[in-house]
């Protein structure tokens, strides 16, 4: 029997596909759910909630005291994707063309997306840059069109600020600016995971390109311990996090330097108290995910314990750490859904 697919709303030809692809995830999916499964729903459908309350008016969504914000406008957009939702269809579908349409026209000449320059600009250009690639086949024929020229322009600055000379310590990633000759692995992973992202919607992504920013990544690896912010540096749940989740979009999956970093975190886990606890959340539940078995089952129950029951009335998460604090509710509500939605797998960079 032939289907016609235009007939279907995105969402419901996104599910179907789903279930034609991940048979065996779908039939776990479709059995009675338990009661933390139904804990994780709740929490996520009273954060979306949330977050939709504080969208402003031209679509963004505040960074806390700094205002507008393509990464935190971004973030906030890929939370609701990885609840299922889609942009132009749905409850919320209006808020998220509004939001994407904001990122869209943030591009500045040069290709950098991002709505005011900061220390660290390539941190948004980043997230955004992931953002539009995840939604890039969701949008309708204008809204397409458009995210494609931006993104294809947004990942040929990341590819040019990758080649810029840098000695061999920091050869193959990314600091804060397209200009800088140094590189960190925090930078590094929202370009992997964006590079990803568009790469597997068609965008031109060079191998040799990949091939440097995984040895550089490797650098970061400190032992036994895990990951560092720079080669030689000292490791942290959520440094190692990034370097697990950072190697496993490139294809190195279950590889040595990933294994390690696994241990690693199974040994000293991500705790409220640490440095950056909701970055940390996403990085260590994606990446840990695509690891699976009892790395990602530890990590889950661990992470679902302090995430829970740290929801507040209004379906809000609220940081303690200082610079998390300064970026603001939205920015930890986003992160959390992201990390509490990735069994879900709506986001393609979800896929295992």
């Amino acid at each position: 029997m032939w289907i016609d697919w235009k007939h279907f709303p995105r969402h419901v030809v996104a599910v179907m596909t789903a279930m034609i692809l991940f048979v065996p995830q779908v039939c776990i999916e479709a059995a009675p759910r338990t009661a933390e499964q139904k804990q994780i729903d709740a929490a996520v459908v009273r954060a979306l909630k949330y977050l939709a309350s504080q969208q402003q008016p031209n679509g963004s969504w505040h960074a806390g005291r700094y205002g507008e914000s393509t990464a935190t406008t971004s973030l906030a957009v890929m939370a609701f994707l990885s609840a299922g939702h889609v942009p132009g269809e749905g409850p919320y579908g209006d808020r998220l063309n509004r939001g994407v349409d904001w990122v869209l026209a943030q591009q500045q000449p040069n290709g950098i997306i991002v709505a005011r320059r900061s220390h660290g600009p390539f941190y948004s250009h980043g997230i955004s840059t992931l953002m539009l690639a995840e939604v890039a086949g969701m949008l309708k024929t204008s809204r397409s069109k458009r995210c494609r020229q931006v993104l294809e322009k947004a990942v040929h600055l990341i590819l040019k600020a990758q080649s810029i000379s840098k000695s061999k310590q920091h050869a193959g990633g990314w600091r804060y600016r397209e200009t800088d000759t140094q590189s960190d692995l925090s930078v590094t992973g929202w370009q992997l995971l964006a590079l990803r992202a568009a790469k597997d919607i068609g965008c031109d992504v060079p191998a040799e390109s990949i091939d440097r920013a995984v040895a550089y990544v490797r650098q970061c690896r400190r032992g036994r311990q895990g990951f560092a912010y720079m080669p030689g540096g000292r490791s942290s749940p959520t440094l190692t996090g990034i370097g697990i989740l950072s190697l496993e979009v490139c294809g190195k999956h279950k590889s040595r330097d990933v294994l390690t970093g696994a241990a690693a975190l199974l040994r000293r886990p991500l705790r409220r108290r640490d440095h950056y606890f909701y970055y940390g959340v996403y990085y260590c539940s994606v990446g840990m995910f695509k690891v699976g078995g009892r790395y990602w089952k530890k990590t889950r129950a661990g992470l679902n314990g302090i995430l829970l029951p740290a929801q507040k009335n209004d379906g809000s998460w609220t940081a303690t750490d200082g610079g998390e604090r300064v970026a603001g509710s939205i920015y930890s509500t986003s992160m959390t859904v992201l990390a509490l939605a990735v069994e879900y797998r709506y986001l393609p960079i979800y896929q295992r």
